[in-house]
């Protein structure tokens, strides 16, 4: 069985190694790389392909966490970030968010919600804490290739032809169709292309936060 790679990006070491024990709890086998800067997270991120996912701290010294959460999302586009923080106010959510990342994770919860956001996120959807998603959500969060997905659903593409202009596979595109309808706040694939288009996104300008 392949491996999870997850690169855990922290400059506390009792943190990294935390999650580190953490993260053995998953429902697979788990490799864990850890950095304790964003230049080191850079390094780990070109040298390891095949990462899965990152967990980032948003207190970095140096360079912080957005700037961090930005050049990965440059050089990676399709590697989900989720961002940690001991600071997890609303304004904080938003820019999380809006620079890219797949979700956002107060450091004062508990193990069994870092796992449960995990999987969210490796399963393409968006996470956020529930007692701060009424307030920072002001309008649609999802990642990079979701926005990509919600493109050419407002050109009207099926699920398959998503799958072959993307690369990806069906249950992957079917997991981001899932996390748009829910970012949406809809049922349905007409009703999630009705409220897009209602928001300003369209085929040619759909613009993912």
């Amino acid at each position: 069985m392949n491996k999870l790679q997850i690169l855990v990006v922290d400059d506390h070491a009792l943190v990294r190694e935390g999650l580190c024990q953490i993260l053995q709890g998953l429902d697979e086998p788990v490799e864990v790389l850890q950095a304790q800067h964003g230049p080191r997270a850079f390094e780990l991120a070109a040298l390891h392909p095949d990462l899965d996912l990152v967990l980032l701290d948003y207190d970095l010294p140096g360079m912080n966490g957005l700037d961090a959460l930005k050049v990965l999302g440059q050089a990676h586009p399709e590697l989900p970030i989720l961002m940690l923080s001991g600071m997890a106010n609303p304004q904080i959510v938003r820019s999380a968010l809006a620079c890219g990342a797949a979700g956002f994770l107060s450091k004062n919860g508990d193990s069994l919600e870092l796992l449960s956001a995990v999987r969210l996120v490796l399963a393409g959807e968006v996470y956020v804490r529930v007692d701060l998603l009424a307030s920072a959500k002001t309008q649609p969060q999802f990642t990079l290739r979701q926005g990509e997905v919600l493109t050419l659903l407002l050109e009207g593409r099926s699920n398959k032809n998503i799958s072959d202009v993307l690369a990806l596979s069906d249950d992957t595109v079917k997991n981001h169709v899932t996390a748009l309808l829910r970012a949406f706040d809809v049922k349905t694939r007409v009703q999630l292309v009705l409220a897009a288009s209602r928001q300003g996104y369209a085929p040619s300008s759909a613009q993912s936060i």
